[in-house]
């Protein structure tokens, strides 16, 4: 009985000096590479999307480090090692070295902003029209049948774009389109319709630290969908909750 007593104490011994060697092995930042989406990832490091990752990899003990860039530099930053992970991507979409991990973070609501005059665009019906996205969004790989598309460095343009019919619709996610009709000086004139919901992940640099961060990632996620602790966050930032 005795020498039961002494085997488990030393396993438990064991098991608690591995937990503390994981521990130590974690890097003290992680260096998040995300372009500026308003009240979501701010330079500053506001928004919602700064909030749900300081909520995940804080108390493991490892503090934010922001880098705010366009996407595809954040991604190139991945790439190459320079960044941690990336922020905002769909799974599978960056081509060349990148770990996805099991969870995602959010959802994007997906749509297609057009002239009111224009037919009510649908996922079936996206190939018979001209499309415009943001520069390495890569919309392409998740919309069916799009054939027609073209994509644009900046957003300023857009409702011009629209007005002169040089394309007749422009996909985004939601707030981003809710960003340009707030600029609109007709927002009457045109029409939002939703089209699908895609999943939000970090892209993490293909390296035991990326590797290692993405598990952390994965187990703190695994923690608060089960919990809700994250549900509160969303609700701060008047945003749906993306794990019911």
């Amino acid at each position: 009985m005795r020498m039961r007593q002494v085997w488990l104490g030393m396993l438990l011994m064991l098991s608690a000096l591995s937990g503390a060697q994981a521990q130590s092995e974690l890097p003290g930042e992680i260096r998040l590479a995300s372009e500026i989406w308003e009240a979501y990832t701010e330079a500053d490091g506001t928004g919602l999307g700064w909030d749900v990752m300081r909520e995940v990899f804080e108390p493991a003990g490892v503090r934010l480090d922001i880098h705010s860039v366009p996407y595809t530099r954040s991604v190139g930053l991945m790439q190459r090692g320079e960044a941690d992970a990336c922020v905002g991507s769909y799974r599978d979409e960056v081509e060349g070295p990148v770990f996805y991990p099991k969870h995602h973070y959010d959802r994007d609501q997906i749509v297609a902003l057009g002239l009111k005059d224009k037919p009510v665009p649908t996922l079936d019906s996206l190939g018979k029209y001209r499309l415009v996205w943001g520069r390495g969004y890569g919309y392409e790989e998740y919309l069916p049948n799009v054939r027609d598309y073209r994509e644009v460095q900046r957003r300023d343009g857009i409702l011009g774009m629209l007005e002169l019919g040089h394309a007749d619709f422009y996909i985004d996610a939601r707030p981003e389109v809710d960003y340009i009709m707030g600029r609109a000086a007709k927002p009457q004139q045109y029409r939002v319709t939703n089209l699908t919901q895609l999943p939000l992940y970090l892209g993490f640099a293909d390296t035991p630290r990326g590797h290692t961060l993405a598990k952390l990632f994965d187990q703190r996620m695994t923690q608060l969908i089960a919990s809700g602790e994250l549900r509160p966050i969303f609700e701060r930032w008047q945003q749906p909750y993306p794990f019911d």
